[in-house]
Parts: structure tokens; C-alpha cells; sequence
């Protein structure tokens, strides 16, 4: 096994060498021989261990033995203790739930404080189709039966390729010590039940199962590249917007009319937003043909309709660890401001200004007309201005309106103001009240970076 792994290393996970590995290490049979392979060839590697306090003194038991194998061998050695049941009962999920959630959220901490470049978990074959079997007995997608990934990011499980039955084989022969978790032999767990009483029968009837196995998810991984080639093509004709993500820009614009014409709108959709949190799809697919306006939620972005489109963009009700100001103040001898936006004000003479330095992103207004601290912010519903070349006022909801603006365009518009008055809707429109007149004798020059506009 040690030869077969090494070569399933050089050929599939080259770029593990002469890297900082921490791998994961509970003490049980399968991790234990992940640790002693990586060990034996000499990799750098550190070890690190969760105790989950769920089996008392028999937890502890397993932190003390990791810690005493990675001692013997002078391995770096780290591990954490968590109240797992505590925090299952918080947020009202299972055990099993909440201590994935925390140890990986601790193997992050881990790998960035202390500079790993991947983390190795001991997940073998057995475990891949139990998670198959599992996910097909609760309903899922391609994405549910191709099984769990070799290499997620910075994440390698180097073991799939390996049966329990192999791992336990070798162990015995290189005589690695192991700690047995008692409550892996329960049947009250999803996975066990699986395990212990589904997965036997199966193979009963095939004994060659697993290998059977291996080849069907080979064969769900080749349709699964062809699908995802064929989605990518499909995004190029649809969507037309795709950028990062920055406050409430626009992540994903997709035009209704161009997916209302493909065969199974719906589950193009699926594909193309099942990243983004969404679980209620009947409303997500309804939302293509709703009114203007209309939203669906996940607990990290929104989906909107907005006459032709479906725009995709970060949910604004999620608290962020910076608080954003509601408004900034420019005083009068203001050069530029870098945040939130990018202005650039400058002084000019009536008798000496160049109307051809003047831009779509710059405006002129009349100085002595204003009153500073000038302040920049955020609109607000019922606001008015007096847009330059119009005559009277104009409601700035019925201006985004006429603009065709977004919604997520409307939230990102901010406005320059003297005290309570509009001076310019930022990068579309300046105030008619502050235009330069024959009267002017001083003149300030605004000018907008237009990267900063959505």
C-alpha cells in the first residue's frame, strides 16, 4: 500500500511536495495510517486534532494518544476542545452537523495562522459511498452522486482511492496503533445504519461493490465535466454581467428572455445559482416571469427581477464586521476624498475654463453657492432635485425610474449635498440650483472615477 500510495501522490497530488501539510488525525484506524504514510515519506507534516467532548474520558483518551504519537515522531502537534453538543442544540442541527462545522472552521484558523499550504483528511472509498448512498436516499444532483472530492480547494483527501478493508490490512501489517470510537458501531447515526446494515447486503449481492463503484463515479465525474462545459456555454449567451462582488454590485445579470427560450429553464437556473444559497427553486424559476421588483432570498445573496433580467447580488442583511457611515463631510478646502467614492474637486476661474476638459463624470457648479462641510451619502425615498437642463423638480424615485435603474443601482447611487439640497445625483445628473451663470465668479470643478460607479 505504502508503494501504491506514494505513486498515487507523485502522479495525482505532485503539488503536496516540499509543502506544509497538516493532517487531520482523530487517532482512529484510518487517519492514524494517514499519518503514518505521510510520515513515511517523509513529508512535512504537522498533526492536528479536535476533541469534541462527546464520550467524556474516552475523548480525552483519544487527544492524549494523537499527542503521544506525534511526540514519538517529533511532529508539530495541534488540537482544540469544543462543547459540540451545546452548539448542535444552539443552532438546531445534529451532532454530526455541528462538529463538521466546527473543525473545519478550526482547520482554517490552523492552515492560516500557521501558514499550511493543505489540509489531508483520511476519507477512504468506503466513506465516498456511503456519502453517495446517503445523498441519494435524501434526494440530490449530479453534484450529490459524484461523491466526495479528492481535492477541494486546499483541501486533499489522498485516501479515496483505498478501501477500509485495505487501510485495516495494512495497519495491521506495519502494526500502527489505532483507537477505536465505540459510537461508530451505534446504528442510531444515518451513516452507521448505512454502514453497518445497507452497505453489507450490497455487497452480498456484489462482491465486487466498490470497484463497481469507483468506475460508475468515474463515469458521473466525465458527465458531470461535459455538463459543466455545456452550463458555461449556455452563462456566455445569457449572462452578461459578471463581476465581484463588492457592497451590492451586480454578481450575475441574467437575461429572462434568452432563458425562457432553452428547454429546462429551470434547471439551468439550478446550475448556474446552486453556489449562491437558494433552496426554494419553484420560486427562484417563478421569479423569470414576475412582476419588476419581485425578490427571492438565500442567506447570503437575492435574486431580483428587474424588467428584463434576473440580477444577482450579495443580501444587504448580512452584518458585516465594518459599519458602513450614512454620510461623509467635505469641507471647503477639500482636494479629493478616496472612500466611498473617488472625487476630485478643484477651484477654477470663470474667465479661464475649458469646457472641453469637461467630462460625462465631471461637473461645474457655482462655488458661492454652496455651504460646506459639503456632504456625501445615500439617498432617500420621497427626495426631490431640480435635474440640470429640466425645468421644475423631479422626484428621484420617478429619476431611477426614467433611468431604468436597478435596485441595486438605486442602492448604490449616492448624492452631493449643500445641507439639504442636491447638488449632483453622483456620476448621472447635477442640481440645476448650483449651475454656473454669467454671475459665477467662482467656479468648482467635481470629477467622478468612473470605476467607482456599479
Amino acid at each position: 500500500m505504502l508503494e501504491k500510495f506514494k505513486q498515487h501522490l507523485h502522479h495525482n497530488c505532485p503539488f503536496l511536495k516540499d509543502k506544509k501539510i497538516l493532517v487531520a488525525v482523530s487517532g482512529g484506524l484510518d487517519s492514524m495510517t494517514l499519518a503514518h504514510l505521510m510520515h513515511q515519506l517523509q513529508y512535512d507534516i504537522a498533526i492536528a486534532h479536535c476533541n469534541f467532548k462527546l464520550r467524556g474520558d474516552e475523548s480525552d483518551a483519544d487527544e492524549q494518544f494523537v499527542k503521544n504519537y506525534a511526540i514519538q515522531h517529533q511532529i508539530p502537534f495541534f488540537s482544540t476542545h469544543f462543547d459540540t453538543a451545546k452548539l448542535a442544540e444552539k443552532k438546531r442541527i445534529s451532532i454530526q452537523m455541528a462538529a463538521r462545522d466546527l473543525r473545519y472552521e478550526w482547520f482554517n484558523k490552523v492552515l492560516k495562522k500557521q501558514q499550511f499550504d493543505y489540509l489531508l483528511t483520511a476519507h477512504h472509498l468506503d466513506d465516498m459511498f456511503e456519502t453517495f448512498l446517503i445523498n441519494l436516499s435524501r434526494g440530490t444532483g449530479l453534484d450529490g452522486l459524484v461523491g466526495i472530492p479528492q481535492i477541494n480547494e486546499n483541501i486533499v483527501r489522498p485516501l479515496l482511492i483505498f478501501k477500509r478493508e485495505d487501510i485495516s490490512l495494512f495497519a495491521q501489517k506495519e502494526k500502527i496503533k489505532w483507537r477505536e470510537d465505540q459510537s461508530n458501531l451505534t446504528i442510531k447515526y444515518h451513516r452507521n445504519k448505512i454502514r453497518h446494515e445497507v452497505v453489507p447486503i450490497l455487497k452480498e449481492l456484489n462482491p465486487s461493490l466498490l470497484s463497481s463503484f469507483q468506475n460508475t463515479i468515474n463515469h458521473l465525474k466525465n458527465s458531470q465535466e461535459i455538463l459543466l462545459n455545456h452550463i458555461n456555454d449556455i452563462k456566455d449567451q445569457i449572462i452578461i454581467t459578471e463581476i465581484k462582488a463588492v457592497d451590492e454590485q451586480i454578481i450575475l445579470k441574467i437575461i429572462v428572455e434568452k432563458l425562457n427560450r432553452l428547454s429546462h429553464p429551470k434547471n439551468y437556473l439550478f446550475e448556474i445559482l446552486k453556489n449562491y444559497g437558494f433552496t426554494e427553486w419553484d420560486d427562484v424559476t417563478n421569479l423569470a416571469n414576475a412582476q419588476s421588483g419581485k425578490i427571492v432570498l438565500s442567506k447570503t445573496h437575492r435574486l431580483i427581477k428587474d424588467r428584463d433580467f434576473l440580477l444577482l447580488t450579495l443580501n444587504p442583511n448580512i452584518k458585516t464586521a465594518v459599519i458602513e457611515k450614512n454620510q461623509y463631510e467635505i469641507s471647503t478646502n477639500t482636494k479629493s476624498i478616496t472612500s466611498p467614492i473617488q472625487l476630485k474637486f478643484q477651484s477654477l476661474n470663470p474667465e479661464k475654463v475649458n469646457l472641453k476638459s469637461i467630462s460625462e463624470n465631471s461637473i461645474l457648479v457655482d462655488k458661492d453657492l454652496l455651504k460646506f462641510p459639503l456632504i456625501l451619502r445615500k439617498w432617500k425615498k420621497g427626495e426631490y432635485f431640480c435635474p440640470f437642463g429640466m425645468e421644475g423638480t423631479k422626484n428621484l424615485s420617478k429619476f431611477f425610474k426614467d433611468e431604468k435603474y436597478s435596485l441595486p443601482q438605486k442602492e448604490n447611487t449616492w448624492l452631493l449635498c449643500s445641507e439639504n439640497q442636491i447638488v449632483w445625483v453622483v456620476g448621472k445628473r447635477p442640481d440645476n440650483r448650483f449651475r454656473v451663470s454669467p454671475q459665477t465668479n467662482h467656479i468648482l470643478k467635481i470629477t467622478l472615477d468612473n470605476e467607482e460607479i456599479s
